[in-house]
């Protein structure tokens, strides 16, 4: 059964959720407004099983639809121009959940996004971070929450090279969803399938593959 905080989530962050099979193209003004990091995501999708729900600013809709309906079209190498942001990066990604994230013993301490040392990535955040360092106060691996919504929160790790094959980006994932749901919402994780090291930290953290993916625009 579908939790009802991802079902909710999904709603908001998407515009409309579910939907039956194939593609339905819809307008959220989510899509016309700065999101987590104050930058824009013109266009976000998520597939489940057959039915796919790509969300667009409301004035790119019947654009995009059109684009849907050429035959064998490449819909995502298209998108950005589609959407007004030619040159933009486009993702295609797993999209996992976890209601469950796996009992692995915490191993961070959340700290101020603007503590010193931490990588350009974690000081996007404007909330606390958790952070893993060394004894000699040096970053090795960091979780950022990127609250879309009241409903789904999605999680970002990164570690240094020198601290992998350790566990500890898996354990920080865990204890950092542990929080999401502390906090009433339903903690995500999206990774390039190709990343096979990503893959297995979400596995490892509770975070099961249900073939579900999400793909969109993003900021170059």
């Amino acid at each position: 059964m579908l939790d009802r905080r991802l079902h909710l989530h999904l709603a908001s962050w998407l515009g409309q959720w579910p939907a039956g099979p194939g593609l339905h193209v819809v307008g959220s003004h989510r899509r016309a407004r700065p999101a987590w990091d104050g930058r824009l995501r013109p266009a976000v999708a998520v597939t489940a099983g057959t039915s796919t729900v790509l969300s667009v600013a409301p004035d790119r809709v019947e654009a995009v639809r059109e684009l849907a309906r050429r035959p064998g079209g490449p819909l995502l190498a298209a998108l950005p121009a589609t959407v007004g942001r030619p040159g933009w990066a486009t993702h295609d990604d797993v999209f996992r959940w976890s209601a469950a994230p796996a009992p692995l013993p915490d191993v961070g301490e959340w700290t101020p996004p603007t503590a010193v040392g931490l990588p350009p990535w974690l000081r996007l955040f404007d909330r606390p971070v958790l952070v893993v360092r060394d004894d000699r106060g040096r970053y090795l691996s960091g979780v950022g929450i990127k609250r879309h919504d009241a409903y789904g929160h999605e999680l970002a790790v990164g570690t240094v090279p020198a601290a992998r094959g350790r566990g500890l980006a898996r354990r920080l994932v865990a204890q950092a969803a542990r929080r999401v749901l502390d906090e009433g919402a339903v903690p995500t994780y999206l990774h390039a399938a190709a990343n096979t090291a990503s893959a297995r930290v979400a596995a490892a953290a509770g975070f099961a593959d249900r073939g579900w993916r999400s793909y969109g625009v993003y900021p170059p």
